[in-house]
């Protein structure tokens, strides 16, 4: 087993001379990464202005500055009286190179051409028209991973429509939870998916959540056998007309992906299209080296991150692999296999699904050639160094292992992939440029060494335009820059390391965040307590076997013991309710639960004292004395 911090992959020259970074190096004149960094940090209008020009930013009408206000944190205005759309960026290829293959766990295949994804965009954009759909209006979507969802957003982002997304395993509430929120135009909708082997029908839910959607112009399906009389999507996409764009501010609303909810519902998170898109051309040119004849992969759902990350990979003119199923189903080689099959080069997924393939015993260099993969991407919470031994030994030996931070708050990283640096053991390779990454004490004092939060102290493109609802900004400045004044505080709990990268070591909150999916405590709560005798509920998330795993405790009516029937009540209520990503590993009784003196749960008091550590300003506890139900616990320990 290896030392943190050993050398596991070194850049082949060839490659590196090849680079989008070492073509953008030579540009600025600057004889390193490191030094290219400090510029980016400390010189924010010429880094970013260059690297519009260098990524061939598409205005449609050229900004009067790089950055106004820059003092401001937040308050910044990037790329200010400038125009541009989207969906224009991305769709700036229109030829016969292929644009999207989509796969599922059925074995069923489909493949476009830029061409061909212009037309889609087309029919789709003239259907939304059709219904009304114009600048600022919301077009939600409940969809799968595969084309539709692609189309889709383009075509709304195309008239400067906003998109916001979910996956169809969450159920009406947590559905609602979010879209409720927003008021969408219309909703797009599938009529069932498959998940390891199985088909589940979501009509019932999809028509559940339609009917508390009092705005809703239409709902258009996508899939078999829609309800009698709906809209289907080959209707919907039945009238072509000429694809026009949009011209709209830099920071016109993009996207509008959730927070945990960790203290309530949870908040619609407004992203801009030029920060988005700025950001998305940086990483996956400069970061990822994304070239015309790459395939990008990343295993994600709709209602992830990683999802908006990837398909900003249209605008480098890279071929998508979309996969919609179970990342296992049949087997743990599923997605290895696919990685052949479509002769796939950027590979992403989970530390999850990493960390899982190694205690599988699954060897994939034994049964795949995996001779077209080049990189493999992490993120969604952090690799363990014993995964990275894992990777080198069962996948690949010449291989750029890339862990990956950032967050659906700023939906782009701080911490990611460098071409031409080398992969060390347990790091993420470097820090993201343009973002003046640093790693904080308590006092709001930078560290040299040692963990902390991290922290970026000067604006960026991609923060966001702020919280749906949320007109005077209060919530979206306490959720940031409360902690440390003009400093945006990530919630993240990182050091740095010695060669100049980061090693996440989980939040610093109370989100959940098993397998990298944000958890808050308020919405699963809710699904809990619905359950009879069910009282109260606290869940933590515990660190385990390199991944982070739910932990739900329970106080229950006056004489009801937590037997096996009502455990599996609570968990179906949390699956059908909410996702199966939000079913808790473990379930605990407990008398009581600890709360501040101002009677808030304190998760993060029984966070810590489940895994043996102090748990911090017991003084603010009201009734400190419960701590000891939960300490010691033996279930907890397998």
């Amino acid at each position: 087993m290896g030392k943190g911090g050993e050398i596991l992959w070194h850049p082949d020259p060839a490659r590196v001379r090849r680079s989008h970074l070492s073509r953008f190096l030579d540009r600025s004149g600057l004889a390193d990464y490191a030094s290219l960094h400090r510029w980016s940090v400390s010189a924010p209008e010429q880094f970013w202005g260059e690297l519009a020009t260098f990524c061939d930013f598409r205005w449609r009408r050229a900004p009067d500055a790089v950055l106004e206000h820059g003092d401001r944190n937040p308050g910044a205005r990037w790329f200010p009286r400038g125009t541009l759309n989207f969906a224009e960026n991305l769709l700036r290829f229109c030829d016969d190179h292929p644009a999207l293959i989509w796969r599922d766990e059925a074995g069923n295949r489909g493949q476009c051409s830029y061409a061909q994804l212009h037309g889609q965009v087309a029919r789709a954009a003239a259907g939304l028209r059709r219904l009304g759909v114009g600048p600022g209006d919301r077009v939600a979507a409940v969809l799968p991973n595969g084309p539709e969802a692609v189309i889709a957003m383009l075509a709304a982002t195309s008239l400067g429509a906003v998109w916001s997304s979910c996956s169809p395993d969450f159920g009406a509430a947590g559905l609602l939870d979010r879209f409720g929120q927003i008021g969408p135009k219309v909703l797009i909708a599938t009529t069932g998916y498959r998940y390891a082997g199985k088909v589940i029908d979501t009509r019932p839910t999809v028509q559940q959540l339609a009917a508390a959607l009092p705005g809703l112009a239409a709902v258009v399906w996508t899939g078999e056998s829609p309800p009698a009389g709906a809209l289907a999507w080959q209707q919907f996409t039945a009238d072509s007309a000429p694809l026009e764009f949009a011209a709209l501010p830099f920071d016109h609303p993009l996207y509008i992906l959730y927070s945990s909810g960790t203290t309530g519902p949870p908040k619609g998170i407004v992203h801009g299209a030029g920060g988005t898109l700025l950001q998305h051309l940086k990483e996956h040119l400069l970061h990822t080296d994304l070239h015309r004849n790459d395939r990008l992969f990343y295993f994600t759902t709709c209602g992830w991150m990683m999802w908006n990350w990837l398909v900003s990979g249209l605008a480098s003119g890279a071929t998508l692999v979309l996969y919609d199923g179970s990342p296992t189903h049949p087997d743990v080689g599923a997605l290895w296999r696919l990685a052949d099959e479509e002769g796939i080069t950027v590979f992403g997924t989970s530390a999850r699904f990493l960390s899982g393939l190694a205690k599988s015993g699954y060897r994939p260099r034994d049964n795949c050639s995996l001779s077209s993969v080049r990189t493999i991407l992490s993120t969604g919470s952090p690799l363990a160094p014993e995964t990275f031994d894992a990777v080198y030994d069962a996948v690949k030996t010449d291989v750029q292992l890339a862990s990956i931070s950032g967050g659906t708050d700023i939906v782009a990283c701080f911490a990611l992939a460098n071409p031409l640096l080398p992969v060390r053991r347990g790091e993420l390779q470097c820090a993201a440029l343009g973002m003046a990454v640093e790693i904080f004490d308590p006092a709001g004092q930078p560290l040299a060494e040692g963990r902390g939060e991290l922290v970026c102290t000067r604006p960026f493109p991609s923060q966001p335009v702020g919280f749906w609802g949320d007109a005077g900004g209060e919530k979206y400045r306490r959720a940031y820059f409360a902690r440390f004044l003009g400093v945006w505080a990530h919630g993240d709990f990182a050091e740095r390391t010695a060669s100049g990268g980061f090693i996440i070591h989980g939040r610093s909150d109370a989100v959940l965040n098993p397998g990298g999916v944000r958890i808050g405590t308020a919405e699963l709560y809710r699904a809990v307590e619905g359950v009879p005798g069910v009282q109260e509920s606290l869940a933590i998330g515990q660190r385990w076997e390199g991944d982070e795993r739910i932990v739900l405790f329970v106080v229950l009516a006056d004489g009801r013991e937590l037997d096996d029937a009502l455990a599996e009540q609570i968990r179906t209520a949390v699956r059908t309710g909410l996702s199966p990503r939000h079913v808790p590993a473990k379930i605990l009784q407990v008398p009581d639960l600890p709360r501040t003196r101002s009677g808030k749960l304190s998760e993060l008091a029984v966070r810590a004292v489940v895994h043996g550590e102090a748990p911090g300003n017991v003084e603010a506890l009201a009734n400190p004395d419960v701590l000891a139900h939960f300490r010691g616990r033996s279930e907890l320990g397998g």
